[in-house]
């Protein structure tokens, strides 16, 4: 019987993850399934850092441009159709890559998740108002003392994952958190763990030139033309949400860029929290691609 093996390709936004999924999928002949939730929209493309198209040409991915922003869309959802994905690659291969930034998606994809409760539609709405009278403190300050755990992994200037993790808090009368700690459910793969990191100035700095090479490439042009669905949840994200702000004239061009490469910043400490915790994860630099291939080739030998 054929032993299947899911290469999970992790670390921080703008580590490289992108590039070393494509070298590892050539070297074995595979595929690449994206695991982040961002690059799911096909409006939003220079904010995501989405594979180019060239890149996308050399490589079959799934999971990218595969939603319009109007989509409501999961992380149960995503759980469901990429394990559909996977079941049928296997079917003709026995090693794929899954890479993305979104821990929660990743968790989903090998572990599994427990079934959320539903939310009452009026603590939402309380949420969401409190959120557009407060701001974005006050649901921090909310989920701090509420859910310890999940404040210290979750994107805290996403104001829809606060606000979906506080209704479900709130509903429940049960940390977020304690619906992601489910038994592992079984999985027709063996995952093997590859983790991306720098040094945090050569992180801070790609951060940086990769914010000014956004800029350059239009993404002020690109937030202009979706203005209009400027409240969708899949934009109050950073890259959007402060090139929002500053076309509602709350701020200037340049304090909006220095709030992204701030925030991006904090999402990428974040990020290597929730990845630290997982010591199954063999870290590698970026540029170790041989390295990162030899461990590969061991362990599916």
């Amino acid at each position: 019987m054929q032993q299947n093996y899911l290469i999970v390709l992790v670390g921080p936004t703008a580590v490289g993850k992108t590039q070393v999924s494509i070298e590892i999928a050539k070297y074995f002949s595979t595929e690449v399934i994206s695991a982040d939730a961002r690059q799911f929209y096909r409006e939003l493309n220079i904010g995501t850092a989405k594979p180019l198209g060239y890149e996308l040409k050399q490589i079959d991915h799934h999971f990218i441009n595969n939603l319009s922003i109007i989509d409501r869309y999961s992380v149960a959802d995503f759980e469901k159709e990429a394990l559909a994905v996977i079941e049928r690659l296997f079917l003709h291969k026995n090693i794929l890559v899954v890479t993305g930034g979104s821990g929660l998606f990743i968790k989903a994809i090998l572990e599994g998740l427990d079934s959320i409760p539903e939310v009452s539609n009026d603590t939402e709405e309380h949420l969401k108002i409190l959120f557009r009278d407060k701001g974005i403190e006050a649901l921090q300050l909310l989920l701090k003392q509420h859910d310890p755990d999940y404040y210290k992994a979750v994107d805290l200037n996403n104001p829809h994952r606060l606000i979906r993790a506080l209704s479900v808090s709130i509903s429940s009368g049960k940390p977020f958190s304690s619906f992601l700690t489910s038994k592992v459910k079984n999985r027709n793969f063996i995952p093997v763990k590859i983790g991306l990191q720098l040094e945090r100035k050569d992180l801070y700095s790609r951060i940086d030139e990769r914010t000014d090479r956004m800029m350059n490439e239009g993404l002020l042009e690109e937030v202009k033309f979706l203005l209009a669905h400027q409240h969708r949840n899949s934009l109050q994200t950073v890259g959007y949400r402060e090139l929002i702000s500053y076309l509602n004239h709350n701020c200037t061009l340049d304090e909006a860029v220095l709030k992204i490469k701030q925030r991006t910043r904090n999402y990428a400490k974040r990020q290597m929290t929730w990845f630290k915790k997982d010591k199954e994860i063999n870290w590698f630099a970026p540029n170790e691609i041989d390295n990162i291939i030899m461990h590969i080739e061991r362990v599916t030998a």
